[in-house]
């Protein structure tokens, strides 16, 4: 290893990692990274949109009159629950940028609350569909619909439980990211955690706001 580049890592923060020769570096590769990242599940979720749209296609009676049993206001609520999660993350980011550690871990713990919200009501939604027999495939019993219903709740267990398993990842991201905050890990000049945990969060926001129309509101 050369003098120069010795020099170059002496007096580097203890946050930036040996094989980066400056902040902004590891800053711009993380986040290119993530974008990356993002891109490949923007990739996998649009061949399921795909699918969907297909199904639809060939059984637009079946959904039609399958997605009247799902829970509209139950659906709503969760949509409301993940946009203000959105914010708080948000907040939480731009409190970390600002170098302000109790207001970090704040808004990140009020982001996995709303998280927590969010599979909580899924929860008892997923119930009522198992109590009524709305459930893809052969397991599906529920009497008196015509058509193919087992399909849409094909897709639908697919889609919401996908997203579901997302969001679960997502606050075990959060809490790692809560933890470092609460040690005060991050400055105005070190928070790329946070940012890029809020670009898959914000991700996973999104990813809902299409889900909830095209299950919830087909017509």
């Amino acid at each position: 290893m050369s003098a120069s580049h010795e020099n170059a890592h002496g007096d580097h923060p203890s946050f930036l990692q040996h094989h980066f020769y400056t902040v902004e570096q590891q800053a711009s590769a993380a986040k290119f990274g993530m974008w990356l990242f993002l891109a490949q599940e923007i990739l996998f979720f649009s061949g399921l949109f795909l699918a969907y749209a297909a199904y639809r296609f060939f059984y637009p009676d079946t959904f039609l009159h399958a997605h009247e049993h799902l829970s509209v206001p139950m659906g709503a609520t969760n949509t409301v629950v993940l946009i203000t999660s959105s914010l708080t993350m948000a907040l939480g980011v731009r409190a970390a940028q600002m170098g302000e550690r109790k207001k970090t871990v704040g808004y990140l713990a009020a982001t996995i609350l709303f998280a927590c919200v969010f599979l909580v009501i899924k929860y008892f939604e997923y119930s009522h569909k198992f109590h009524d027999g709305l459930l893809p495939g052969k397991y599906f019993s529920h009497l008196g619909m015509e058509g193919e219903p087992q399909i849409f709740f094909g897709i639908y267990f697919v889609l919401t439980g996908l997203h579901g398993l997302h969001v679960l990842v997502g606050i075990g991201v959060l809490l790692w990211v809560m933890i470092l905050a609460q040690k005060g890990r991050f400055s105005p000049d070190y928070y790329s955690p946070v940012e890029n945990v809020g670009l898959y969060w914000h991700l996973v926001d999104l990813i809902w706001i299409f889900l909830f129309p095209l299950l919830y509101l087909v017509r």
